[in-house]
């Protein structure tokens, strides 16, 4: 079990791996974006739906990263302590993991909620997670020179040096709502 363990995380490093995992999630948010739009009752309701798969996968995002990642689970701890330590590296998930939760997810949300609403908020939380995925990896690759990309980018670099916060990558709405966003403490003078 623990050489499975170990390649699924060498895997999990490779370039290969991360692209592969950008190129089937955008296939699986397609298809569930055209699936849900063809079973939708009106554009108002697609709108909620695509809203509440964004706003949904805000959460997911933190959750994962603040109680998932940085936690003792090996198949999570392993690749996220190796990013902290290279962050210039591929670390990602196994490439097949993030569709197999979102399709497990999606599985088990239109036992209660209509199809159509159910495949369009999952897949626009399929794309929020791409977009969190592609934000992340640019967020190590590119050295923005407008002020605003700067600090975006900025919230993110910091939790590398402070680990228990600003765990939001796309957004810091929930570190703002649950107490994790870094407040840069005010030096004090010298005795």
């Amino acid at each position: 079990m623990q050489a499975w363990l170990d390649a699924i995380v060498r895997m999990s490093s490779t370039r290969a791996n991360y692209w592969l995992e950008v190129a089937l999630d955008v296939g699986l948010g397609a298809i569930l974006l055209a699936a849900g739009w063809q079973r939708s009752n009106g554009p108002g309701i697609a709108l909620a739906a695509v809203a509440t798969g964004l706003f949904a996968f805000s959460f997911i995002e933190y959750f994962f990263h603040r109680w998932m990642f940085h936690t003792r689970i090996p198949l999570f701890a392993q690749g996220h302590d190796k990013h902290h330590r290279e962050p210039l590296g591929y670390d990602s998930l196994p490439f097949f993991l993030p569709a197999a939760i979102l399709l497990g997810l999606t599985g088990l949300l239109v036992l209660v909620l209509p199809a159509g609403f159910t495949f369009l908020m999952a897949g626009a939380a399929t794309f929020g997670y791409v977009a969190y995925g592609v934000s992340h990896f640019v967020i190590h690759h590119v050295r923005f020179k407008r002020p605003l990309l700067r600090r975006w980018a900025a919230a993110h670099h910091v939790h590398h040096y402070h680990p228990d916060s600003n765990f939001g990558v796309t957004s810091p709405l929930w570190d703002y709502l649950l107490g994790t966003r870094y407040v840069r403490q005010p030096r004090q003078p010298a005795a």
